[in-house]
């Protein structure tokens, strides 16, 4: 990334550029990027392909102004974070489910940034999660305005299970990878009946008082844990609310691409 590109990505998150790769600006970049880029799918459901290239994830969130998935909003940080001089490592994590099993490996993407000899889990692609990097080494609780964080070892290979408020969310696998190996799984979660992605719309990012989500056609805003439900009426209303609250500027308003089936 060219140091254009750089400081594009950094006005579009509102930070000014580091003096030095430290923690500190790690920790600003981490929390702006969660306020002003939203998690969301919406390119499943406007028949978008997802391409994992680091220029194509870039240029979705600068020049587009829009936001994505784990394996496009932690891909193009990564290439920021490196760009600004960081030690990046890419690790794949299987999600855990509402059987408390993981789930598919490379099922998302979360970062190691390496600062001062010290790792550091980065994660900005799962939605409602930490506010900030969380110390990979450390085994006692994290407090963080996200919640409480533990990191335990699990088993023989090395894994790690990331826990937030005594809930274990993801089995983090410490092997370095590359962009490309996501890209089967990405491609799954685009296409595949089975993956929640392409079976509901989501929208939702940070707010200083919270969080404020676009679900289908329902507007949410979650303040101190207490959720204020606006049902929205009409398509205007839908893509007004997609500019307002998450500056997303859309021609139409996303149908789902695999409603699920009912049942019973």
């Amino acid at each position: 990334m060219d140091e254009s590109r750089v400081d594009a990505y950094l006005a579009r998150i509102g930070v000014p550029r580091p003096a030095a790769p430290g923690i500190e600006a790690l920790r600003e970049i981490h929390r702006a990027h969660l306020m002003a880029v939203p998690f969301e799918n919406l390119s499943i459901h406007l028949g978008q392909p997802i391409v994992l290239e680091e220029e194509l994830l870039v240029a979705k969130i600068v020049d587009r102004r829009r936001g994505g998935f784990c394996y496009e909003l932690n891909g193009a940080l990564a290439a920021l974070l490196t760009a600004l001089g960081y030690r990046v490592t890419r690790l794949a994590a299987r999600v855990f489910g509402g059987d408390r099993r993981p789930g598919l490996p490379f099922d998302h993407m979360a970062l190691r940034v390496d600062v001062d000899g010290e790792p550091w889990l980065v994660d900005v692609g799962f939605g409602a999660f930490t506010h900030y990097p969380l110390r990979l080494a450390a085994r006692e609780e994290q407090h963080d305005p996200g919640g409480a964080f533990l990191i335990t070892p699990d088993g023989q290979y090395g894994d790690l299970d990331i826990h937030q408020d005594g809930n274990a969310e993801y089995r983090l696998d410490a092997r370095p990878y590359e962009l490309g190996d996501f890209r089967p799984n990405c491609w799954w979660h685009q296409t595949s009946p089975d993956s929640h992605f392409t079976r509901s719309l989501t929208c939702s990012r940070l707010t200083e008082t919270g969080r404020v989500t676009l679900s289908g056609a329902k507007l949410i805003h979650t303040v101190g844990g207490e959720r204020d439900e606006v049902p929205l009426e009409s398509d205007a209303e839908i893509l007004d609310a997609y500019r307002t609250h998450f500056g997303i500027v859309l021609d139409r308003v996303p149908v789902v691409a695999n409603p699920p089936v009912p049942t019973g």
